[in-house]
């Protein structure tokens, strides 16, 4: 994991006394709220439907047990004692008010955090993948140079205002749990035949009013001239991004209106025009990356008669481990993924003293390395076997046992008009109401893989275009429906879902979920998930299912 050093401690303490002062003038009445928007907004602070959020940076999704646990004694302190993590494996605090916000950044600083980048038209947190230096099936780990992206972007004076805001995810591994094809930039770590390490460059990708799958403008990038080259890619599109309409503003209506091939053309240009110069000379990657040097594993069996005593005498243990706990690259260990999708509770939100279980449980039993996912989880990824029994009895007794991952009730849902001023109609109640409808485990386990996705409004920050159901709340003479999608994935296999049929009112949106999953129960072949049955027949039959009342 990165350490800052004396120089990182010093920029945020002054970046934190620049904010107050900034604070106290807007508190006298010397700033106007037009004046003071963009100040806050540079330091991840929002004005929101009932109060200010203030959305915290966790780089790449990574933490320690010291700065989860700094999060919690916010959240009890200058919040109601809860946050929320988001898609862009960042938290939120959703209650905060003005005149704390110093005081928060104070701290967050005492502990190497911050919200700097976390809003505004710049490069924002780099996403990677959570089970990074853990997974066999990875070819490099992808924190190293989310790391490098992250010191070479912060305060970049060239892309610190551009047209719009950037994202950037990076993916090592065949299965894609990043969504990289659906970030401006997504980059997928590779070797080429020869063995050296680079990137597959995508570009173009994104959700919203508009969702594109981003294309591949190069097949394979030497990783040693990765930043050079992002900073082609920055230009093209800091020099021709639309600034006069800002629903057009995005790189992705840029690739879309150019396409991929004369896009990639001006960016291989301006590549050449750089040089190579830009790049970070080679001792700077290797600082960076012995920050990551390979954990010290115990030389372990594989098996674990513990382990697997516990799982034939615990039956709960046993469907935790089916669902929630994966293969690690270190004999005798397991990647822990933890559920923040409790039936009928918030997606993505944790309590306080959830948050200290979760800290606690990382710095006993999994090297205090603790992981955010973009689905809106937690990942301890290096626990031994041996040790799996004590975590699962800690985090059921925290109420974060949820044996749910990738099964239907592990959604991913925005805030929505429970607290978002942009929003058309709320999020978390008909996530609540789908997950309460498909508590049963055995059928939840029956049904498989199921990805679904509510967003409240066409932002998309739930990504309801990359579910395999996705749900966009729209408003209808001040009613909230609710419009389906069928098809999305945010996968190595990704697409945009297309819209099934008209918008539901919110009392039929589970009923029409249940409906499509009897379709698919009935007609799915061995060993296929739903998406792929939905690939193989089309809507035709779900859309007949949800729709046949009206017929």
């Amino acid at each position: 994991m990165y350490r800052y050093d004396d120089i990182d401690r010093e920029f945020l303490a002054d970046r934190s006394a620049e904010f107050r002062d900034q604070v106290n003038r807007r508190l006298a009445g010397e700033l106007t709220e037009d004046q003071f928007k963009p100040l806050r907004l540079m330091n991840g602070l929002y004005l929101q439907l009932h109060a200010y959020m203030l959305r915290i940076a966790i780089p790449y999704g990574s933490m320690d047990s010291r700065q989860l646990r700094k999060l919690a004694w916010i959240a009890r302190k200058y919040d109601k004692g809860y946050g929320h993590f988001t898609t862009r494996t960042n938290l939120q605090f959703h209650w905060i008010k003005l005149a704390d916000t110093p005081d928060i950044l104070d701290h967050l600083a005492s502990v190497d955090m911050h919200a700097i980048q976390t809003s505004g038209n710049c490069i924002r947190n780099t996403t990677a993948d959570p089970y990074a230096g853990a997974t066999p099936e990875e070819v490099d780990d992808p924190r190293v140079w989310s790391e490098a992206i992250r010191q070479w972007s912060s305060l970049h004076p060239e892309f610190s205002y551009l047209p719009r805001k950037f994202k950037i995810a990076i993916t090592a591994a065949p299965k894609d749990r990043t969504a990289a094809r659906v970030h401006d930039i997504g980059l997928a770590i590779k070797r080429n035949r020869k063995g050296d390490l680079g990137f597959e460059v995508m570009v173009g990708g994104g959700l919203g009013a508009t969702p594109h799958v981003g294309p591949t403008i190069r097949e394979f990038l030497p990783a040693e001239q990765l930043l050079s080259y992002l900073e082609a890619i920055l230009r093209v599109y800091n020099r021709l991004g639309r600034r006069d309409n800002r629903t057009k503003a995005r790189i992705k209506i840029l690739v879309a209106s150019l396409g991929a091939e004369e896009f990639g053309r001006q960016v291989e240009a301006e590549w050449a025009a750089i040089g190579a110069g830009s790049d970070l000379p080679a001792g700077e990657m290797a600082r960076i990356r012995a920050a990551f040097a390979t954990k010290t594993f115990e030389t372990l069996p594989e098996r674990s008669e513990s382990f697997e005593v516990a799982k034939s005498a615990d039956p709960a243990f046993a469907r935790f481990v089916r669902n929630n706990v994966k293969a690690h690259r270190a004999p005798g260990y397991a990647i822990v993924e933890i559920s923040l999708k409790a039936i009928g509770e918030t997606p993505g939100d944790a309590s306080a003293d959830q948050m200290e279980v979760i800290a606690d449980l990382g710095e006993r039993y999994g090297q205090d390395d603790i992981r955010v996912t973009h689905e809106q989880n937690i990942v301890l990824p290096h626990v031994k076997l041996d040790d799996l029994p004590a975590v699962h009895a800690a985090l059921a007794k925290a109420g974060l046992a949820t044996p749910n991952i990738n099964l239907i009730s592990d959604i991913i849902a925005c805030p929505g008009l429970d607290y978002c001023a942009l929003a058309n109609a709320r999020a978390i109640p008909v996530a609540q109401h789908i997950a309460e409808r498909f508590a049963n485990q055995d059928r939840a386990e029956l049904i498989g893989e199921l990805k679904i996705k509510i967003s409240g409004c066409i932002n998309a920050c739930g990504h309801h275009h990359v579910g395999h159901i996705g749900i966009l709340g729209v408003d209808k003479k001040g009613e909230e429906f609710y419009q389906l999608t069928l098809g999305g994935s945010g996968a190595e296999d990704a697409s945009v879902g297309k819209v099934l049929g008209p918008a539901l009112p919110a009392n039929r949106v589970a009923e029409a979920i249940d409906a499509m999953v009897d379709v698919y129960l009935s007609q799915r072949q061995t060993g296929e998930r739903f998406l792929d049955t939905l690939r193989r027949t089309g809507p035709a039959p779900f859309k007949e299912a949800v729709y046949a009342d009206a017929h």
